[in-house]
């Protein structure tokens, strides 16, 4: 039995995620909750629910993390000390939060993804895939569609997509982001990034490829987080038994 400890516990997919752990679905019975860290900490379910990482009583064997960026210091230096892998599944990390993560990866297994589901990893292979083929003749852009509470944009997954893209351009493409202070046609070396937020939506994300006559566009919808929730409760009994290093979702894929 692989124990968890949740950060970011009272949030909505901390919830789904104990929901899931007790509710016998073919391949997530072999997980539980041990404990729960959370800033609210309200106790909603048969485990103990504290305030910071540093009040930890149980023996976890691996920390699965959808709370915030500000939690990431005492998440990985909690994790380091105890020498305990770490799932990381929240999104909106500036680069040097970024670099920390990579830097905990050399003394503690820690899967790191922008998007937990499957179908966006797909996705990310997909768009990679036309990038090779339509290559520069076609403009790039990125459309991403959440809820009305989602505080960062553009989306983790978003900027996933644009570096998996921009990656096959050799990292030359521009991110753009903002077209109503740009006064000019579109530049040939530009991906332009939209977000939209408004009412209810789980996350969509679609990449769209303008030629000449042409337009070639990938989806994907979430119609629910709990695609997200199955894939880091995957993530954390696929790490429980890593080496040290940092581990994506094409690492999970590959041992599946």
């Amino acid at each position: 039995m692989t124990r968890m400890v949740l950060s970011g516990a009272c949030g909505k997919m901390g919830r789904v995620i104990a929901e899931l752990t007790v509710a016998e679905r073919p391949g997530l019975q072999n997980c539980s909750v041990c404990a729960g860290v959370d800033v609210s900490g309200v106790k909603y379910a048969d485990f103990p629910v504290y305030a910071k990482m540093s009040d930890l009583r149980e023996d976890a064997d691996v920390v699965v993390d959808f709370s915030h960026p500000s939690a990431l210091p005492d998440l990985l230096s909690y994790c380091e000390n105890k020498n305990i892998p770490a799932v990381i599944a929240t999104t909106g990390y500036e680069r040097d939060e970024v670099r920390r993560i990579e830097s905990a990866a050399e003394k503690i297994p820690v899967f790191f993804t922008f998007n937990m589901s499957l179908g966006i990893n797909l996705l990310t292979d997909l768009a990679k895939r036309a990038a090779r083929v339509l290559g520069a003749q076609f403009d790039v852009e990125i459309i991403e569609r959440h809820h009305n509470l989602k505080k960062d944009a553009p989306s983790g997954t978003a900027l996933m997509l644009a570096e998996a893209v921009n990656g096959e351009f050799g990292g030359q493409k521009r991110y753009v982001y903002d077209r109503h202070a740009v006064r000019g046609a579109r530049e040939k070396d530009e991906i332009g990034i939209h977000a939209l937020r408004g009412g209810t939506i789980v996350g969509e994300h679609e990449i769209v490829f303008a030629g000449h006559d042409e337009v070639v566009a990938l989806s994907h919808s979430a119609l629910s987080k709990e695609v997200f929730a199955v894939g880091a409760i995957n993530a954390a009994l696929f790490l429980k038994n890593q080496k040290k290093g940092l581990y994506g979702m094409c690492d999970l894929l590959a041992d599946a």
